[in-house]
């Protein structure tokens, strides 16, 4: 029997049409190719939020990065807060002022060493309870 090559020699397309056999011809393109031209329409019934944004992105002024610090770094950080003036110590306790340091948030991981009294914007209610139980 003879090939589908030879059978086809002497005819230009190979019964194929013009351009079937270069490429992805008749398909009009591979993958996504044609989706804003020959193809819209399909995309339009079968894909209508292909193209375009989705959501939204904050603007950089309205997010908010707050610093934290855990209650086990307080002891950690004495010489900072001493050196910027935000330490003063009455008796055995300490009183730092976190915010004049930049700090916003105290977390309650860790131990605290010592006895402290801490002034900052925010802190959670596991912190609350450490520095007081420690008081």
């Amino acid at each position: 029997m003879v090939s589908r090559t030879r059978k086809f020699r002497g005819l230009r397309t190979h019964g194929r049409g013009i351009k079937g056999g270069r490429g992805a011809g008749k398909r009009g393109g591979t993958g996504n190719a044609g989706l804003h031209k020959h193809k819209f329409k399909s995309m339009l019934i079968y894909a209508p939020d292909h193209f375009g944004r989705k959501g939204f992105k904050r603007p950089a002024r309205a997010m908010s990065y707050p610093v934290a610090v855990n209650v086990g770094e307080l002891a950690s950080l004495m010489p900072l807060l001493k050196e910027k003036g935000l330490l003063k110590t009455e008796g055995e306790v300490h009183v730092a002022d976190l915010t004049g340091a930049g700090i916003d948030r105290l977390l309650g991981g860790g131990r605290v060493e010592g006895k402290w009294k801490v002034r900052v914007a925010h802190a959670s209610r596991i912190a609350q309870e450490k520095v007081e139980i420690a008081a």
